[in-house]
């Protein structure tokens, strides 16, 4: 993508609340960005850091960008997700186009209905936060050949930090999909191999972010699948 000139225009300022931004005008705002992205001088602005509380008495840090890197962020979800949409799983639910919690809890209930009663529950602790940049970017680029749009995909990650990915910003959630997808497509191959040995699927799986459920069939002779994508899910995720 090659980005044309820009014109000169007033810069936006950090700070813009949406009352500001509509007084001015929102062709003008929009042009700033545009003008910023086309010269190459565009860098996000520092986030508002927010602690929300969570059922365990503990807090998880948001970091709410700027409305201007929000429109960016946005922009580049734009692109990015029908791309990265043709390669996801589907037991794969969160913050996906027509997907939700409640069919990710349908999913493994169905499992257990049908037998799948071993259970392996993951909460990734600190998922967004040790997020690898190098290999998040790898992954990223496997898929797009553009340096323009992995320019700024780098700009606003590493705004960040070192490592991670700031929760808060409509970016995130497909960047933290695209990190774990090759833990869902272990998944699903774990799925096929079953149903090669008897006709039957004796793994399910539903991932909801950083959350996983992994059911296998809870008859004695499939003991050894717990063990067997236990050991693959650690190899997976020690990978990234």
């Amino acid at each position: 993508m090659c980005w044309p000139k820009a014109t000169k225009v007033r810069p936006v300022l950090m700070g813009q609340t949406f009352e500001m931004i509509e007084a001015e005008g929102l062709e003008h705002f929009l042009t700033v960005i545009q003008n910023e992205l086309k010269s190459g001088v565009y860098y996000p602005d520092r986030r508002r850091k927010v602690l929300i509380p969570k059922s365990n008495g503990k807090t998880r840090e948001l970091s709410i960008p700027t409305i201007k890197d929000r429109v960016v962020e946005g922009a580049l979800k734009l692109i990015l997700e029908p791309i990265f949409e043709a390669d996801f799983m589907p037991g794969s639910y969160g913050y996906r186009p027509k997907k939700n919690p409640a069919e990710a809890v349908e999913r493994i209930a169905e499992a257990i209905i049908k037998g799948k009663t071993r259970i392996i529950d993951v909460d990734l602790k600190s998922y967004f936060d040790s997020i690898a940049h190098a290999e998040l970017f790898t992954k990223v680029a496997k898929r797009v050949d553009d340096k323009n749009i992995m320019h700024l995909l780098k700009l606003i990650v590493k705004a960040t930090g070192k490592k991670g990915i700031a929760q808060g910003g409509p970016l995130s959630p497909l960047l933290s999909n695209i990190y774990l997808n090759e833990v869902d497509k272990m998944l699903e191959k774990a799925k096929a191999y079953t149903k090669q040995i008897d006709g039957y699927e004796h793994v399910e799986y539903a991932r909801f972010a950083d959350d996983l459920v992994i059911a296998i069939d809870g008859y004695k002779k499939w003991q050894w699948l717990e063990t067997m994508v236990y050991k693959r899910l650690q190899e997976e995720l020690s990978k990234i």
